[in-house]
């Protein structure tokens, strides 16, 4: 008792000690206010003609705390400016904000909050149209942040009286079309021209207003609720500690997971329906190759741009995914979903960005999601795979995909669904970590299977590796892989080791990295892998798209994979095997190597290994190409990609401890949020030379779109580059013989696929970071591409 009665008065004096805390950061945080924010928000945060009011706010009450530390801090795309103020003054105002905004979380309101999720799951039904905390359906809104959004009579007054408090983007509606049909949903984000209809058997549809009849339902499609006292006490007890937290991880799975079909939901993957875009590549076998042939090298003259839409950031490196005419777009920590015919925004998924983070990670970069079913696959940028739900955004599941959280490790890639698994990789291999590939189920986030690109000591690789570097050896997987149905095999390529110019303590091949891995998709076991570049010393990893084609090679019908590498070789596997059955320089600055040998391995050229004074080698770190996608037609029987012809000056300065102790260094120095170094920069032991960012001919840093011959690998035409040559966007092919790619003077053009002829272009001013993509709504072929902040999309006039 005396116990029970200690650990008492200890809540109590925390409690009292926190209270008192919070009311000094209000008074404190009411004085800066005052001083710093009150001329554009007014005193009292009621709103002034340089910005809204912030008292009794929605939109401010739902946010987290460290999310309006965000904004303070940073400000907001092209609105709020950044404000420099000391992190107590940050929190105070923060506290003082959160005072203006009291909600049903903070009023705590009494009541059984066990009881009250039993009635939510249970007899008051509340779960089978809401998600909460990950459990329940998506046809309401997500219910998980709920006690903050509301205040307690806002929390009542929705419950008993829901047709005078609609959620905004649920209210009901009638919609009978120009061909007579009818449905019925909820209006979701409506504009003048376009509405978004989420109908009650959860899917999207994009109605076009115009000749369409529209009748508004006057009442809620939702009950007044029905319980008794005590149910309805309990209840609001329960909703009102909804603050947001995160939904059940791979550790806790949900109790109720949705069911995801490996048959149906897959299927719409693997044989998508003309005009999805389902993957990152479109396909599973990697081929930016798309069998829409709206637009033709007859017409594409045409194009004129539809919508813009912006990411509120910038350097998008995302390919969008449309599937039955929803768009789903990525920027840093944030997930939107569009009406892939107008652009307008159905919902938006964010959560702040993680500080600390290092290399592109902190960046912010990301590459796109993954669906499956009723589910959106994402990554974020501190290495968590996220599952939300693809009608409304809500948070299912996460999973923190790192076991070692003091590695550097970081989130940048486009998950790959394959049957119910989700695979997704890593970034941070030029940082100092130890590579994985990792498997995980689509329903729940539990993990599959693991497969780490750097072996630990006495596993097969781990002999490869002479030295201490093993444990921090590198080898990402940041790059969607591929995958081949027949044999249920998956490819995956892999970074490079660490340190990268400098094989003090990794001396030897460094197995996985640099590699090419053939991997049993239900297992994770390894069945072959190809390593492009052994013993890595100018950070040329493998991460480029292993293409999966199948095609007559060389007399023979071969199932062959095809990669342009950023060493400099364009190579033509048989996938089945990894046998190399073509290797050829796609570029002429080629200085380290006189070839692939029969045995698959470089053939070295002497004077190319990084000295402290510096070596002169071709390429330059950025490589020959680089990440960017490729496409093959099998109409031309070409393989296109973007070729960068460029040198770089290596230095070794950087040995075996010393390269350590420099991460550890930089570990301590947080870069700028949103800063982006230029590509090569801060990167260890290189100097840019040779004009590694000049551009134009003789310059010597200068691209060119190449189409190459697959069975011999030779140039068949070329387009050179005018302006910058630190290019990424890559390109896509369709059956209309149309290629399309971002130029590196900020055009992005359309040519023919079988000579290269120009057949139009549109300026953009902007350096390309993402690759092209295609899609159909409504019998209409778009043609879409990120430039800087934004999507743009394109279609015939």
């Amino acid at each position: 008792m005396l116990r029970t009665i200690a650990a008492l008065a200890t809540v109590v004096a925390t409690a009292a000690v926190t209270a008192i805390s919070a009311q000094q950061d209000d008074t404190r945080g009411a004085v800066v206010f005052s001083e710093r924010c009150a001329s554009c928000h007014g005193q009292g945060a009621i709103g002034a003609d340089r910005g809204p009011a912030l008292a009794g706010s929605r939109r401010l009450r739902a946010l987290p705390d460290l999310q309006v530390e965000n904004i303070i801090r940073n400000g907001t795309p092209n609105g709020m400016p950044a404000f420099a103020l000391s992190p107590e003054d940050v929190r105070a105002v923060t506290a003082f904000l959160r005072s203006l905004n009291p909600s049903a979380f903070d009023a705590h309101p009494q009541g059984d909050i066990v009881a009250g999720g039993r009635f939510f799951s249970g007899k008051g039904q509340c779960s089978s149209c809401h998600i909460a905390l990950g459990r329940g359906k998506a046809i309401g809104p997500d219910l998980s942040n709920i006690g903050r959004q509301l205040t307690l009579d806002e929390l009542k007054t929705a419950l008993t009286d829901p047709s005078g408090t609609i959620a905004a983007g649920y209210g009901t509606v009638r919609v009978r079309l120009r061909d007579g049909h009818t449905l019925q949903g909820f209006a979701r984000n409506e504009g003048n021209r376009t509405l978004p209809l989420q109908t009650l058997d959860g899917r999207l549809i994009s109605v076009d207003k115009e000749g369409a009849t529209i009748t508004r339902d006057a009442t809620s499609a939702m009950p007044p609720l029905q319980g008794t006292a005590d149910e309805q006490r309990d209840l609001i007890a329960y909703l009102s500690t909804l603050a947001g937290a995160s939904a059940p991880s791979s550790a806790a799975p949900p109790a109720d997971p949705a069911p995801v079909s490996a048959t149906n939901d897959f299927d719409q993957i693997l044989r998508p329906k003309a005009g999805d875009w389902p993957t990152y590549h479109g396909r599973l076998d990697g081929n930016r190759h798309s069998s829409l042939d709206q637009i033709t090298i007859n017409n594409a003259a045409n194009l004129s741009l539809q919508w813009i839409y912006s990411l509120r950031a910038f350097n998008i490196e995302m390919t969008p995914l449309v599937v039955d005419g929803v768009m789903y777009a990525t920027g840093p920590n944030q997930v939107s979903a569009l009406d892939a015919r107008s652009g307008r925004e159905i919902w938006r998924y964010t959560r702040p960005r993680t500080a600390g983070l290092r290399g592109d990670a902190a960046s912010g970069l990301n590459r796109g999601v993954a669906l499956l079913g009723d589910r959106v696959f994402f990554v974020t940028d501190d290495a968590r795979l996220l599952a939300l739900s693809r009608l409304n955004g809500a948070l299912l599941w996460e999973v923190l995909m790192p076991e070692n959280r003091q590695q550097p490790y970081g989130g940048t890639m486009a998950p790959l669904v394959v049957g119910d698994l989700v695979i997704a990789g890593v970034s941070g291999a030029d940082e100092g970590i130890r590579g994985f590939l990792a498997a995980y189920k689509a329903a729940t986030g539990e993990q599959a299977w693991r497969f780490w690109t750097v072996p630990e000591p006495g596993q097969p690789g781990s002999e490869t590796w002479h030295g201490s570097g093993m444990a921090e050896g590198g080898g990402s997987t940041w790059l969607a892989g591929t995958y081949d149905p027949e044999t249920g095999t998956l490819y995956w390529p892999t970074g490079n080791p660490w340190p990268d110019t400098d094989a003090t303590g990794r001396e030897g091949d460094n197995l996985y990295t640099n590699c090419i891995l053939a991997l049993d998709v239900k297992t994770g076991k390894l069945l072959w892998h190809y390593q492009t570049t052994p013993g890595d010393l100018h950070d040329w990893d493998a991460q480029e798209p292993p293409m999966l084609v199948d095609a007559r090679f060389q007399g023979q019908n071969r199932k062959l994979l095809l990669q342009a590498n950023r060493n400099g070789f364009f190579y033509v596997l048989d996938r089945t095997t990894g046998k190399v059955l073509l290797a050829k320089p796609f570029v002429n600055k080629l200085t380290w190597a006189s070839g692939i040998g029969a045995d698959g391995r470089p053939q070295l050229l002497p004077g190319n290994t990084p000295t402290p004074t510096g070596t002169l080698t071709c390429p330059a770190i950025r490589g020959a190409t680089n990440w960017m996608s490729t496409s093959y037609n099998p109409a031309t029987r070409m393989f296109y990609v973007m070729a960068s012809e460029i040198c770089g000056t290596y230095r070794s300065t950087m040995f075996g401890g010393a390269a350590r102790a420099a991460a550890a260094a930089r570990a301590n120095a947080t870069p700028a949020r949103g800063a982006v170094p230029p590509d090569g920069a801060g990167r260890a032991g290189f100097t840019p030379a040779n004009g590694f960012n000049a551009a134009g001919p003789g310059a010597g840093g200068q691209q060119f779109l190449r189409a190459l011959d697959i069975e011999t690998g030779k140039v068949v035409w070329e387009i050179p580059q005018t302006g910058s040559s630190n290019n990424y966007a890559g390109t896509l092919t369709t059956a209309g013989g149309v290629l399309f790619y971002g130029a590196s003077s900020g055009e992005f053009s359309a040519v023919d696929a079988r000579t290269g002829k120009h057949l139009w272009s549109f300026e953009t001013q902007e350096g390309w970071k993402a690759s092209p993509m295609t899609y159909m709504v409504d019998g209409r072929q778009y043609v879409a591409i990120a430039a800087g902040a934004n999507i743009l999309s394109f279609a015939l006039k």
